[in-house]
């Protein structure tokens, strides 16, 4: 017990695979009755407890308490949607009460979530051969022949990597692959753990290597087309995407491969034609509308996304990220049948764990529309809830690794490297926290005839990346504390790697904007390689800004957002860190405050232009008129003139919001009150 007299984690994580260990041993001498007695005792406590109760749900069925048994994986599947096992457990029940209609749904479910089910599939044969279904029963037949042609550690690994436990699978395929190096699909499979880790470069890596030990293996190729376009390598991907499409023209998976990857590269007319060729072969399929959807969205056709999205829903009313994707134009209104049939959608325990976060999302901005806020908050908290159950971010962890760039980054490191670095002064980064207006800056900057707008580019953050295993004499000092080591060299090559890399990005401007935000963390090693670079800190009221990364479901990497409190936090430790940028790099980043810029936007344009040092021109202040593809959540509203409708959108929620008051601190929190964010006047550098 702690002094609160509650237990700690690890203390609370002791108990709990203790009585997990002695259900289990229960259940092993068949004493069901007792082991049913154990578990329920332990989700008094934890009533979420995944593994307790699927292991209930085991004893209830070895008890022939088949509704009960129901009951218990009903729990676990709403918390655990995609618990393969759990799926193969309700298709043991419902063969049992006679329900084989259900029973085999449930055993599809089970092989799609976890591929290592063997009883699973045996179910699947079994059923079909019983309703004289050869040609699906043989289908099944060969899926389980794939899965036993495959080494017995490797099924373990498909079957750790479906559970989430990815550390256990990575040092399980590690094993394998140093008996056996060059097994393709054991390399895959320690790619796709990597991937699932975010470590994409040795995924890359893997991936390339076993695409050239095997030229035939389809599922390779995909992977590697997959970490490609994880890393915005968009070239390699679309070479990769069009060789595959040249093997089978005709094949509509390689087709929807392409097409996405044309949306990436930012060829959006012939992802269209692509897509409509693809629903030539396939009419009314959902996830090829959805897509054709998303292109039509970033290209500012709104009318048309509305449009593929709602036939999307018409194909398959379970679709939840064609509900998601009209919620995310922020302009879409949804009607009252709508909410009523995702409302129903959510009573559906069998909804995938996307499909219910998509909906949970969706419904939150329904009901902000309606003005029912309690409802509308209700869902973004369980949207986000589901997301950080998925989640490894540690909050500490990064408050602990920004306190690093202030302790090592320091002012004489950068006065003493000041001349080091590559001369180049074409990129422009907009850094800051997401929702904070960084889109609005861009749109503007990108409708100068001298600038080109990209995309959040992953080269900083892929070199800090690199920069952490850097060795140094033989040791590794991790970053940033390797900065201190780096030669003008290696940090002109550096500045120069950035120039070429992103080069396939530029349409021809002289300037070009990276607008990764995440980079307000590593602007140190920006000014080390790209001293002549401009950065600008997009600044909005900290709870608008904090709730409406709450609210927005983000395509990847901001987990900070599931959660108030770290979202709290994140801010926090930002505005730190920007202060220490401020400090020992004046006039080095230019702060915009997005309150600023609606009150007096020819005002911020000119400072704007001014830092970028380019002429004034007056397509800026037209912004909401420039024909570019955004692929941001706020990509409608720069479509839009200036207003003033995001200002303040927090206090309708300002009950809920306790939390995330709490974790910014009195001073930020006091600074929403009166609408302002923090502000030093600063110049530019000459």
């Amino acid at each position: 017990m702690n002094s609160s007299g509650t237990q700690n984690p690890e203390t609370e994580l002791i108990d709990l695979a203790r009585g997990l260990g002695a259900a289990q041993k229960l259940i092993q001498s068949q004493d069901f009755s007792a082991a049913i007695a154990a578990l329920q005792l332990l989700l008094k406590s934890k009533p979420d407890e995944p593994e307790a109760l699927y292991m209930s749900a085991v004893c209830l069925r070895y008890t022939k308490q088949y509704d009960a048994a129901l009951t218990s994986l009903s729990h676990l599947k709403s918390v655990h949607p995609e618990h393969g096992r759990a799926h193969q457990e309700e298709g043991y029940n419902q063969r049992a009460l006679g329900n084989t209609h259900k029973a085999l749904k449930a055993f599809d479910r089970a092989c799609f979530y976890n591929p290592a089910l063997e009883a699973s599939y045996r179910a699947r044969i079994d059923i079909h051969n019983q309703h004289s279904e050869r040609a699906r029963a043989l289908h099944v037949q060969e899926q389980l022949k794939q899965l036993l042609a495959l080494p017995k550690p490797l099924i373990a690994v498909v079957d750790l990597i479906s559970m989430g436990k990815l550390l256990r699978a990575e040092e399980l395929c590690r094993a394998f692959l140093k008996k056996i190096p060059h097994h393709v699909e054991a390399m895959r499979l320690l790619a796709d753990i990597g991937m699932r880790l975010g470590i994409l470069e040795d995924s890359e890596l893997l991936l390339h290597s076993a695409s050239l030990l095997a030229p035939d293996n389809i599922p390779i190729h995909i992977d590697y087309i997959q970490v490609l376009r994880k890393r915005q390598q968009h070239l390699a991907a679309q070479e990769q995407a069009s060789k595959l499409l040249e093997r089978e023209p005709s094949n509509p998976q390689f087709q929807s491969i392409y097409a996405v990857q044309c949306m990436q590269s930012g060829q959006f007319d012939e992802a269209l034609a692509t897509f409509d060729e693809l629903l030539k072969i396939l009419p009314n399929d959902p996830v090829t509308l959805t897509s054709q959807g998303h292109a039509l969205k970033t290209k500012g056709e709104s009318t048309s996304a509305i449009t593929s999205y709602q036939q999307a829903i018409a194909s398959y009313p379970r679709h939840g990220e064609a509900y998601f994707s009209l919620a995310n134009l922020k302009t879409y209104r949804f009607s009252d049948e709508e909410i009523q049939q995702m409302l129903v959608l959510q009573q559906d325990d069998n909804l995938s764990f996307m499909e219910r976060v998509h909906l949970c999302f969706a419904l939150g901005k329904a009901f902000e529309d309606n003005k029912d806020i309690e409802q509308s908050f209700d869902f973004y908290e369980q949207g986000n809830q589901l997301k950080k159950s998925q989640s490894r971010y540690d909050a500490l962890q990064i408050t602990k690794e920004l306190e690093l760039q202030r302790e090592y980054v320091t002012e004489n490191l950068l006065s003493e490297k000041r001349d080091f670095g590559n001369a180049s002064p074409d990129p422009i980064f907009i850094v800051g926290m997401p929702r904070s207006g960084s889109t609005l800056i861009e749109q503007i900057l990108s409708s100068h005839s001298q600038v080109d707008g990209t995309l959040e580019l992953p080269n900083v953050l892929s070199l800090s990346q690199r920069l952490r295993r850097h060795a140094v004499n033989g040791t590794t000092p991790g970053y940033p504390q390797v900065l201190e080591s780096l030669s003008q060299k290696e940090l002109s090559q550096f500045g120069e790697e950035f120039i070429e890399d992103t080069r396939s990005h530029r349409q021809g401007a002289p300037l070009f904007i990276d607008k990764m935000p995440n980079n307000f963390r590593h602007i140190g090693l920006i000014k080390l390689m790209l001293p002549r670079a401009k950065v600008i800190d997009a600044r909005r009221n900290p709870l608008d800004c904090c709730f409406s990364g709450f609210k927005q479901l983000f395509a990847e990497g901001q987990e900070f957002s599931y959660s108030l409190a770290d979202i709290g936090q994140y801010y926090r430790d930002y505005v730190r860190l920007m202060d220490h940028w401020g400090k020992v790099l004046p006039g080095f980043v230019l702060r915009v405050n997005n309150e600023e810029v609606i009150a007096d936007l020819e005002r911020e344009v000119r400072r704007l232009l001014e830092f970028c040092g380019l002429p004034f021109e007056q397509a800026c202040l037209n912004f909401h008129k420039t024909q570019r593809n955004v692929r941001t959540p706020s990509s409608e509203q720069v479509r839009r003139p200036v207003n003033s409708s995001g200002v303040g959108q927090w206090r309708k929620y300002s009950a809920f919001l306790g939390p995330l008051k709490q974790s910014l601190g009195a001073e930020l929190a006091a600074l929403s009150q009166i609408g302002e964010a923090p502000r030093k006047t600063q110049q530019p550098e000459h």
